[in-house]
């Protein structure tokens, strides 16, 4: 027998999906997946995008908008607090650096 091909990444509110029972946090097991691939380091540019394709058959794009949506989750941070911090904060950082006028750094044009 097969293993099942790898199904799309949902979003993370949608748990009666195929992708099996809630894990204890409140998370589904795909949803663990993405905590624990999110561990991992990268030491070259690209490989993280690879290995998204590869492991959970998305874009990175699409990946990286379900992320966003999970680190949000109080269950999320239930289940590993020093990660969902650590990854809301990165979030914040690259928001900041986009947008410097959000924060009075400077003003948007008239």
């Amino acid at each position: 027998m097969t293993p099942d091909p790898v199904p799309a990444v949902s979003p993370p509110e949608d748990t009666a999906s195929s992708e099996g029972p809630a894990q204890p946090a409140g998370l589904t097991r795909r949803e663990h997946e993405m905590l624990a691939f999110e561990r991992q380091w990268w030491r070259h540019a690209g490989a993280k995008e690879t290995a998204i394709r590869e492991q959970f058959g998305v874009a990175p794009t699409r990946y990286y908008q379900v992320l966003n949506a999970l680190v949000d989750r109080p269950a999320a941070l239930a289940a590993d607090p020093l990660l969902v911090r650590r990854l809301r904060r990165l979030r914040t950082a690259r928001r900041q650096r986009r947008s410097p006028h959000l924060l009075g750094k400077g003003s948007p044009a008239i």
